[in-house]
């Protein structure tokens, strides 16, 4: 039985607004990345503990921190950023999140991804050590401009960093920005180490995103494999059909509803129960 989640705050900056939406869509889960206007890092303590009631009150729970982790350039100061990492683990635990999703930081343009590689491994295993001494998973999101864009590269950080604290999460969408067909190019090598699906679509041509199955992100073929080898996890709306930009999307009420109808007449199609 695969597990729906999402971006709420894809649906408002309100989180009531957020939480009563996920609720009436039937969802069980959410991903947090911001509440309020204010990304979760960066929530205080009264904040949290509305959330926290907010949760409580649609009987909802947090699948994954969507923290903005290694949305750094690999030249800026790392040092306060680990120590961010550490609260992002701390807000983890508040919200009985198993995951925090992190990212391999953004390399000038320009510059070969390869050059700087040493320290992306460098900053990705101090993450992982972090993550090991508070017990929860770093989930590493293909991103565009980030060292870790294309699949070779994120097999590289997550075999090269070696820890069970660092998987991947898999967004066909980005892949397809950079030119990559997810499926086709992506998925043999980097399963082994899959561990969350973000639900986002694009196509080729433009990259504009799109609801899932859509565009040209083959979607349908890899919720097909998936199912076949037993995939059992989250699956996380992230629909960004509105609004995009570097921290992340926003889509409102209706388009955010639109994308859940499109995976969830998906996975009906492809007969994969879901809950």
């Amino acid at each position: 039985m695969w597990t729906l989640s999402g971006f709420s705050d894809e649906i408002s900056p309100d989180f009531a607004e957020q939480c009563a939406l996920v609720a009436e869509l039937g969802l069980t889960h959410l991903e947090l990345r911001s509440a309020w206007g204010t990304n979760v890092l960066d929530l205080d303590a009264d904040q949290l503990a509305r959330a926290s009631a907010l949760l409580t009150q649609h009987d909802l729970a947090v699948s994954s921190i969507g923290s903005p982790i290694g949305k750094i350039g690999i030249g800026d100061d790392f040092g306060p950023h680990l120590e961010r990492a550490r609260h992002a683990v701390e807000v983890a635990h508040h919200f009985g999140a198993p995951y925090v999703r992190i990212f391999s930081f953004f390399v000038p343009a320009g510059v070969d991804p390869d050059s700087v590689r040493d320290e992306v491994l460098t900053r990705m295993s101090a993450l992982a050590r972090v993550a090991a001494d508070g017990d929860v998973v770093l989930l590493h999101e293909n991103e565009k401009e980030i060292y870790g864009d294309i699949p070779r590269r994120c097999l590289d950080v997550v075999e090269s960093v070696g820890s069970p604290y660092l998987r991947l999460a898999w967004d066909a969408a980005n892949f397809v920005q950079v030119g990559v067909r997810p499926f086709t190019d992506g998925y043999a090598q980097l399963r082994p180490h899959l561990a969350y699906v973000q639900i986002k679509d694009a196509l080729l041509a433009s990259g504009e995103v799109v609801p899932a199955g859509r565009g040209d992100g083959e979607v349908a073929e890899t919720m097909r494999a998936l199912h076949a080898d037993g995939f059992d996890g989250f699956f996380s709306l992230e629909p960004h059909l509105s609004q995009t930009h570097a921290l992340g999307g926003f889509s409102g009420p209706a388009l955010f509803t639109e994308a859940w109808r499109a995976f969830t007449d998906l996975l009906r199609a492809e007969h994969i129960p879901f809950a």
